[in-house]
């Protein structure tokens, strides 16, 4: 197959490619980005909500033992039995009548 014309005849007329070929390329090669595009973003996406959903865990893990520690906290401000138990525990306190017997 022949070039028929000069150079500047072959270019006004599209060249040797016609011009539906290069539209097409051009049309698959934004389809192709698009489509790593969205990809990657899913994956992204799916990443992002696994962590949060494992921070969700996290946090309610830590709501809970905050209540708890809340609940121990106003039981150590305000009954006498937890007090005296915990002073028993924590500092080795005894009553007046009260000795210790060490065993061995």
């Amino acid at each position: 197959m022949d070039i028929i014309g000069t150079r500047s005849e072959v270019r006004r007329r599209g060249g040797i490619i016609p011009s539906w070929v290069v539209f097409g390329m051009i049309l698959l090669a934004t389809f192709a980005v698009c489509v790593t595009v969205n990809m990657r973003t899913r994956a992204k996406f799916n990443i992002a909500s696994h962590q949060f959903a494992a921070m969700e865990q996290d946090v309610e893990s830590l709501r809970n033992m905050n209540n708890a520690l809340q609940t121990e906290v106003h039981r150590l401000q305000s009954d006498p039995r937890t007090i005296e138990a915990a002073a028993r525990a924590n500092l080795n306190m005894l009553r007046s009548n009260e000795f210790i017997v060490p065993v061995e």
